[in-house]
């Protein structure tokens, strides 16, 4: 059995806190275990125009069930997969609570062009769960899962983890191609 060193004395403790004063403290790789959540990101209000961006989404008749899934030809399931997981974190978040569908989609689409200027990966757009709706359905999850698949600069979507928001979220992949 190996012996326990002596307990330092008073003057090797300051010896040893001089010595290492300066030093800076290693950054492990390891995956926080909690990591603070973005405020969503408010657009300022813009008075409608006719012609604007907004009218380039349609409204689509697709099946959306509980859970989003999207993704096109071409992303890696691997990629894909961790974005379900929440491993790829947002670097933005637009919250759509509370709006109605014009103002949804208006938001949406400056946000996504707010998205792409600035390069941005990983999105988180938070839709709800529609319990504050008429008949308590998810009027604007079923949108956001139509309007998101029209865009080709939106590679894949999800519903986001439990703790960012679960089946009233959802974490969009952007294309950084310039190109689309």
């Amino acid at each position: 059995m190996a012996k326990k060193p002596p307990p330092l004395d008073d003057k090797d403790k300051a010896l040893f806190q001089q010595e290492v004063a300066a030093a800076t403290p290693l950054h492990h790789n390891r995956a926080e275990p909690f990591r603070k959540r973005r405020a969503p990101f408010p657009l300022p209000p813009r008075p409608e125009l006719p012609g604007t961006a907004a009218d380039e989404l349609l409204d689509l008749n697709i099946e959306t069930g509980d859970e989003l899934l999207f993704m096109r030809p071409g992303v890696q399931n691997r990629l894909f997969l961790e974005l379900r997981r929440g491993h790829l974190p947002p670097q933005e978040s637009l919250d759509l609570h509370g709006l109605r569908v014009a103002e949804a989609r208006r938001e949406l689409t400056e946000f996504l062009a707010y998205a792409r200027h600035h390069r941005l990966r990983v999105i988180h757009i938070i839709h709800g769960k529609g319990y504050g709706s008429e008949g308590r359905q998810p009027v604007l999850k079923q949108k956001v899962n139509q309007w998101l698949r029209q865009r080709r600069e939106v590679l894949a979507f999800c519903s986001a983890p439990r703790f960012d928001g679960g089946m009233g979220a959802a974490y969009v992949l952007l294309s950084r191609k310039a190109g689309l």
